[in-house]
């Protein structure tokens, strides 16, 4: 959809998926194909490498500046990393510094209890957050732990809520009916497999402790290498997990950004023309 838009109204593509900023995944985050990427400028698509994170507020602070020197002057953004978005948007607050021994404690504290305890204890210290995290990643996870126990404030509370975003918007969801997206995921899961996931997973292996890599299609296959499940039983965890994230997605949009307007998966020109008749030109 982004492509036909960018296509229609000559607009580059800007994307804030979290995971397809980095160069060394390309399978498991479902990149756009080198034939896509021709048929339309993209920004933040294999920009950056999983040894140099990118933060929210790295990427709201890069990503403005690429808006301000580009000579478009509107952007189509694209993804499903809600906070990437929101922090654009809305500006995001400078995170506190953690002590060490606090970030130590939680660490042994992980390891001890495992990632249903850090899970609890996330949701309940900000279940706002927890709706839009992937809570598959530990490390985002003890992050926000970290913040909270450290500021005694919530994590979503470093994302600036302003009454008036910073940079005029339109925002457009794609509709799909449950059943329909669900078979989708889990079919985008088998092609995944099918082009060689578990290679990629499998070259990534001595980096599996980097924060970039503890996600949905990557953990699961982790576990897998390790011996702990069988490759059917990490496939059908990638799926289930998937379908989870997706879930979460769509509560974040429909929460933080109520005013998006959520048309048809099959009707193009329902965009278009909302956007023709929305849009300041």
């Amino acid at each position: 959809m982004a492509i036909q838009l960018s296509q229609t109204f000559g607009w580059p593509i800007l994307s804030f998926d979290s995971r397809q900023f980095y160069r060394e995944m390309t399978i498991g985050t479902a990149v756009p194909s080198p034939d896509e990427l021709q048929l339309a400028p993209h920004h933040f698509i294999h920009s950056h490498s999983i040894h140099h994170p990118l933060s929210a507020g790295a990427f709201a602070r890069e990503a403005e500046v690429l808006m301000q020197a580009h000579p478009s002057n509107v952007f189509i953004l694209t993804g499903g990393s809600g906070l990437y978005l929101q922090a654009l948007l809305f500006g995001f607050h400078s995170l506190p510094d953690i002590p060490a021994a606090l970030r130590s404690s939680l660490q042994n504290d992980f390891h001890e209890f495992g990632l249903s305890w850090l899970q609890e204890q996330v949701q309940m210290a900000d279940p706002v957050y927890f709706q839009q995290v992937d809570i598959q990643n530990p490390q985002r996870l003890l992050r926000a732990l970290e913040v909270m126990r450290s500021s005694g404030k919530p994590y979503s509370s470093f994302v600036e809520k302003q009454t008036e975003p910073r940079f005029p918007f339109l925002s457009l969801g794609i509709h799909w009916p449950r059943e329909l997206l669900y078979s989708r995921i889990n079919t985008r899961v088998d092609q995944m497999m099918h082009q060689g996931l578990l290679d990629e997973v499998k070259a990534l292996y001595p980096h599996q402790h980097l924060n970039a890599l503890q996600t949905v299609g990557y953990t699961e296959l982790w576990a897998y290498l390790d011996g702990q499940i069988t490759l059917e039983n990490a496939v059908e965890l990638i799926k289930r997990n998937t379908r989870r994230y997706a879930k979460r997605q769509l509560t974040w949009f429909r929460h933080q950004l109520p005013q998006t307007h959520w048309l048809p998966h099959d009707n193009a020109a329902s965009f278009i023309d909302l956007i023709k008749r929305t849009w300041q030109f």
